[in-house]
């Protein structure tokens, strides 16, 4: 592991970093967007991944890289380290409400 390397690892450990104290509203799929989100939170943001009901995140069953014991894609879990998540249904009142 190189110097850079071992730095964003102790700043995403600690909280600390450029983005600390900056809460991020995650509803990005796929690549790219999980990608950005990922970086942000390893810069010390809090990342909080918004997903639909009924299977969220279509990388989630991504077998590109294959699939975890816990049923998860590898991708998916790569990409989203350093969140949390929480299921809403935008199409309600309720779920736009929380959002």
């Amino acid at each position: 592991m190189n110097g850079n390397q071992q730095n964003m690892n102790r700043i995403s450990k600690t909280g600390h970093g450029p983005l600390a104290g900056i809460r991020v509203l995650d509803l990005t799929i796929a690549m790219a967007g999980p990608l950005c989100t990922q970086r942000m939170g390893e810069m010390g943001a809090e990342i909080i991944k918004i997903e639909a009901p009924g299977g969220g995140d279509f990388s989630r069953k991504s077998p590109m890289a294959g699939i975890t014991r816990f049923g998860d894609s590898t991708c998916f879990v790569t990409l989203n380290r350093n969140k949390r998540s929480v299921i809403l249904d935008l199409k309600s009142v309720a779920g736009r409400e929380v959002l």
